[in-house]
């Protein structure tokens, strides 16, 4: 599929376990990327923080919102992240189907949002670290909780120790969704990292 596109070896980003998919792909399939980026994610191991899948289940599953009209939504993005730029509340949105009575309904279902839970707490991507020979960009947003940023921290000398070919950059204050909240900033750091070889 990625050479139907018509862009052979293209650069793979993703983001929060997103990430953790690009790095997955560029690890089984070295062959279809120059080089992977991970945006606020790409090395999460949820084990670290969730030794327990019946821990992580009931920290991380995801608020019901089905009685929610679009409105509403678009309200609660606004009280919680101040910062956003104008149109971040459309993207949200975009992750939602709006029913015929005016309701929003998640386009992920419920059970494949925990089946997808799931599989990331069992996802151990500091395995793949040895055998993941195309570059890796790793963006850090740091929100100020001490917590996790030494999480991300410990995430990011594990791949500097193993990695040749490594390069980390981190945005503060910023919010898990960086790329909501500071869209330009974030993009003008891929071109960057695109534009001066570092994926060559």
């Amino acid at each position: 599929m990625i050479g139907s596109a018509g862009r052979p070896r293209p650069i793979l980003a993703g983001q929060s376990w997103g990430g953790n998919v690009v790095v997955e792909l560029g690890w089984r399939r070295p062959d279809i990327s120059r080089g992977l980026v991970g945006v606020d994610g790409g090395l999460i191991e949820l084990t670290e923080d969730f030794p327990s899948w019946e821990a992580c289940l009931a920290a991380l599953t995801p608020p019901r919102l089905d009685q929610l009209t679009a409105a509403a939504l678009c309200d609660r993005v606004r009280a919680a992240n101040p910062d956003f730029p104008p149109g971040a509340e459309e993207a949200i949105l975009a992750c939602f189907h709006l029913r015929p009575d005016g309701l929003i309904e998640p386009r992920l279902t419920r059970e494949r949002h925990l089946q997808l839970l799931r599989a990331l707490w069992e996802h151990r991507p500091s395995t793949r670290l040895a055998g993941l020979t195309v570059p890796l960009f790793l963006l850090f947003a740091d929100s100020g909780d001490a917590a996790r940023r030494e999480g991300k921290r410990r995430a990011e000398r594990r791949a500097r120790a193993a990695l040749s070919h490594f390069r980390s950059h981190w945005v503060s204050p910023a919010h898990h969704d960086v790329h909501l909240q500071q869209p330009d900033r974030v993009a003008a750091l891929l071109q960057e990292a695109a534009a001066d070889g570092f994926f060559a």
